[in-house]
This record gives C-alpha cells, sequence and structure tokens, in this order.
C-alpha cells in the first residue's frame, strides 16, 4: 500500500529528532500548578493560619460571634468546645472551629474607599 511507504520515513524522522526534553514536556504543567499555588492555596493556608491565632487568643469574658451567626459571651473553655452565654442564664456550645471572630468587628464602622 501506498501508506506503508511513508510510515517508516515518519518514524525515522521522528527518530532523527530525538526525544523531547521531559521538562519541557512538564512546564506547562508546573506552570499551572504554580499558578493554582500563589491564587488559591498559599491565601486559603494564610487565613486559616490567621484563624487559628485568633481563636487561641480567645479567653473567658471576650464576646464572640460564631459563622452560624450566634453572638454570646465566653463562659467555658476546652480544647474543641466553647461554652458562650447568648443571653442570661441561657448557654450554648459551639465548637472551636465554628467561631468567626470577636463580636465588635461587626459593629465597628469602616469608612468608605476613596
Amino acid at each position: 500500500m501506498l501508506i506503508d511507504l511513508f510510515v517508516p520515513v515518519a518514524h525515522a524522522q521522528e527518530a532523527a529528532q530525538g526525544a523531547p526534553n521531559p521538562l519541557v514536556q512538564f512546564a506547562p504543567l508546573l506552570i499551572v500548578f504554580g499558578i493554582f499555588y500563589f491564587l488559591m492555596i498559599r491565601p486559603q493556608k494564610k487565613r486559616l493560619d490567621e484563624e487559628k491565632k485568633m481563636i487561641d487568643q480567645l479567653s473567658k469574658g471576650d464576646e464572640i460571634y460564631t459563622k452560624s451567626g450566634i453572638i454570646g459571651k465566653i463562659t467555658g473553655l476546652t480544647e474543641k468546645i466553647m461554652t458562650l452565654e447568648v443571653s442570661d442564664g441561657v448557654k450554648v456550645k459551639v465548637l472551636r472551629s465554628q467561631v468567626g471572630g470577636p463580636a465588635q468587628s461587626l459593629f465597628e464602622k469602616k469608612e468608605p474607599q476613596k
């Protein structure tokens, strides 16, 4: 057949060029990973570290809000659970990981950007 005449020629040309550099083949993959790292992974890690630092600094008597929208004063702390007093005599236990931040940050006025 006519195609059989050209196939060995194509293989010979490919062999003459040599194998491509593996680094060049993986360069697009490395570039995409770098973009994901700097745009997604790094900021997320930074935010989680700041959140952990904020939670570690909380103590009894601090007024906080949770990610579910509950505002209360801390009356008890354990390694994983906080007890919040949300009203006189009403106490709620929440996971430390669900703390959103100090309640005073909710009421601070932010100046409009110019």
